[in-house]
């Protein structure tokens, strides 16, 4: 479980983030969450993920830690750095900025490309859901992710 926790460092277009992603049960739901915090400052990003409604997370059975996807097609392994840039690049192009919690699925779903399942509310800019990102949704105070060009996962600098 150490190595989950690991923090791990990621360059996108000069600005450092560092990232670790943890497993754990809420109410009787499994989820992995994917915390990133941009270098320099301690507001967080939170990208989760829940089981359910064709949705799968790991935590034993078929899968590996780490590992994402959803009944109708496609999948993640939240340990790849590939993975985990996506994910941030889309959150940061839908105008997401930590301190924030968010729910990964649309995400992930826009990354895909298929349709979210029924019922699962709705949503904004890139497929991220709308309405509070976080305990509080409190936008005063929230540090903006700077450095970020709003390119694509395949311009500039590669990811480490």
């Amino acid at each position: 479980m150490g190595e989950a926790r690991r923090v791990r460092r990621l360059v996108v277009d000069g600005t450092v983030w560092f990232w670790s992603l943890r497993h754990s049960h809420r109410d009787g739901t499994c989820r992995d969450s994917l915390s990133l915090t941009r270098e320099g400052t301690s507001a967080r990003l939170s990208i989760v993920f829940r089981a359910g409604d064709g949705r799968v997370v790991s935590g034993g059975g078929y899968w590996s830690g780490g590992s994402v996807g959803a009944v109708a097609g496609g999948d993640m392994n939240l340990h790849e750095p590939g993975s985990v840039r996506k994910l941030l690049d889309a959150a940061l192009a839908a105008g997401v900025r930590a301190p924030a919690e968010i729910d990964g699925w649309p995400l992930f779903d826009a990354l895909v490309g298929h349709a979210a399942p029924a019922g699962e509310g709705r949503t904004g800019a890139a497929g991220v859901r709308t309405g509070s990102s976080g305990p509080d949704d409190s936008s005063a105070g929230r540090e903006p992710a700077d450095g970020h060009t709003g390119t694509g996962p395949d311009s500039g600098p590669r990811s480490r």
